[in-house]
């Protein structure tokens, strides 16, 4: 059975590992639309997933006279540390 499609369809060959081909053959069958209509309307929705992604994040930054005294921004682990140690300095 052909479905019915608006648009011109091409035929095309990707070559993919054994293990792969089973894999989608194995899913074909169990969902039942055949290993092409499987295969295009996995790649449909995966083209998809990723055009609605949200763009990246911007990044909020506070005003203020940069980073603190002692900070070293090109060893970022340290942050957390210099801060802890403030926060006990305040606490003894």
């Amino acid at each position: 059975m052909r479905r019915r499609c608006d648009q011109p369809i091409t035929r095309t060959a990707v070559s993919l590992k054994d293990e792969l081909v089973s894999k989608v053959r194995r899913e074909a069958v169990r969902r039942g639309p055949g290993v092409s209509r499987f295969i295009a309307d996995t790649l449909d929705d995966a083209l998809k997933r990723r055009e609605l992604k949200e763009p990246p994040f911007r990044l909020v930054t506070v005003s203020g006279e940069g980073p603190a005294p002692g900070a070293d921004l090109d060893r970022p682990h340290t942050l957390d540390v210099t801060g802890d140690e403030i926060g006990l300095r305040r606490l003894s």
